[in-house]
């Protein structure tokens, strides 16, 4: 039997009231493997009631029972709990519908509108396309499907630049209101990005010395093993500034330097992030590297990958960002991310500056602390700290990890909760503390946009690294001249 205790912030889940939920792009890789699958784990941990409805919508022409058995087989293949419970399994494929549906046409729609049920929650996910929130959002007005109480969740990626980002947010406000819009960046449904804000704002210890006087600097870094095979040409077309920095490396970079919110509500939340990015400086070409994965192996390179020889996008990007405010004045982020890379790995690396003076006579160099917070894998918290070396013989100093894991919010696989699993619930309940708005989403890109736009200007190649590496030779040098090493692929 698949037994979950799960726990959100700390206390188990509540279960949420019934609710009709729409997945459009049910037939998709996303929703397969994981829109579905995580919607099945929190049936099993009793949080989605027996009378929830989830509706499957995609243009793909197949009946009921086709699509029972596809999601059946997606969430063997991708839920562990599914091959171990046979009667929740067979429970959950009850609450499905599907509707073979026309985005741009009539198909469809109206028979959509006879499944949902009133006075029940309306949430409609947009597994699709970016190109397509605007017509979706729109059908759902025009068959007055969707209610003053409904919710919209659209998938990254948000617009391409600032000026796209803002005409998306418009199409989507002109049928739903701000705070019926859920942007959902996985990021922030991870556990340990929760337990970052638990352990500044709920922690004096910490929150005291969270500012420049007392840290030397922060490195945050996404890196992956995997490389853009099969996805290449959609990919380079964005590049790892636009697919991971934009949204991922930023929110981590808010939450990790905003300001105290006054309560933990999703918009007192949400505006002090929203002072972090509009206290961005601009980047000197100095302070930011592009790289591009290569390998010795045939057809491995990532110009191969992409499907073209000449391909300037960069699948590596490393950048110094510095903060104006009193808080974080003149005191270095480190942010990096990557393809093909030695290790899997996403952690935030906070280095406090040694003391001082040392007072003791030993050859040993003081160190000063760093608090890690991983958010893959194996999620948790470490504080390295100096001690003296237990036994007789001297003063010997030696550093030791403080291990925070997150061993009571495993699952019976051995696993923290799925991002997906909360953040769908947290739609459910109505709650956008973990979701951007569109004034965040935009203020990203008009940040980010000019320094795409001097990289098209000056039309230079990335730099080279190897594939199972830690990057390009000239990002370690531009933190090496700093005095400061990158942390967590072995530099």
């Amino acid at each position: 039997m698949c037994n979950l205790e799960l726990f959100v912030m700390g206390a188990k889940t509540i279960p949420v009231l019934p609710f009709d939920l729409v997945v459009f792009g049910a037939t998709g890789d996303l929703a397969k493997r994981k829109i579905f699958p995580s919607l099945f784990k929190r049936f099993v941990a009793g949080q989605m009631p027996l009378e929830a409805r989830v509706i499957g919508a995609a243009r793909t022409e197949m009946d009921q029972a086709g699509f029972v058995e596809t999601i059946k087989s997606a969430l063997l293949e991708f839920s562990s709990c599914a091959n171990d419970d046979d009667e929740s399994l067979e429970q959950f494929l009850g609450l499905l519908n599907y509707v073979p549906i026309d985005v741009f046409g009539d198909a469809g729609w109206e028979t959509l509108r006879g499944l949902f049920r009133e006075g029940v929650v309306r949430a409609f996910y947009l597994s699709v396309a970016p190109s397509l929130f605007g017509d979706i959002a729109a059908k759902l007005g025009e068959y007055n499907i969707k209610t003053a109480e409904s919710r919209i969740i659209v998938e990254k990626p948000f617009g391409t630049d600032e000026p796209s980002a803002r005409e998306l947010n418009q199409k989507l406000r002109r049928n739903f209101d701000e705070k019926q819009i859920y942007r959902i960046d996985h990021y922030l449904g991870k556990e340990t990005v929760q337990n970052l804000m638990a352990l500044r704002f709920a922690n004096g210890l910490f929150e005291q010395s969270w500012n420049a006087q007392n840290i030397d600097h922060i490195q945050i870094s996404v890196s992956e093993t995997l490389g853009v095979d099969g996805r290449g040409e959609y990919f380079d077309k964005s590049g790892s500034m636009r697919d991971m920095v934009q949204n991922h490396l930023l929110q981590l970079l808010c939450l990790t330097a905003m300001e105290p919110p006054s309560r933990f509500t999703p918009d007192a939340v949400r505006d002090e992030k929203l002072k972090i990015l509009r206290a961005l400086d601009s980047i000197e070409p100095s302070d930011i590297v592009r790289g591009q994965y290569r390998s010795s192996e045939k057809g491995e390179n990532y110009v191969d990958h992409a499907r073209n020889p000449d391909s300037r996008t960069e699948s590596f990007v490393a950048m110094k960002v510095h903060i104006s405010n009193w808080r974080w004045s003149g005191m270095p982020f480190y942010l990096r991310t990557g393809k093909k890379l030695r290790k899997r790995l996403s952690e935030i690396v906070i280095s406090f500056k040694k003391p001082p003076h040392s007072i003791f006579s030993t050859d040993v160099p003081l160190n000063g602390n760093e608090l890690i917070i991983r958010l893959q894998p194996d999620e948790g918290i470490t504080l390295k700290m100096t001690i003296k070396e237990p036994g007789p013989g001297g003063m010997r100093l030696t550093e030791v990890p403080l291990d925070m894991t997150f061993a009571e919010a495993l699952d019976s696989s051995g696993m923290t909760p799925d991002a997906y699993e909360r953040l769908i619930m947290d739609v459910i309940r109505g709650d956008q503390t973990l979701f951007m708005r569109d004034d965040e989403v935009e203020t990203a890109w008009e940040w980010m946009d000019p320094i795409i736009s001097s990289w098209e200007a000056r039309s230079e190649k990335p730099f080279g690294y190897e594939s199972g590496g830690a990057g390009p030779t000239e990002a370690l040098m531009m933190i090496h001249k700093d005095g400061r090493r990158w942390r967590g692929l072995g530099e």
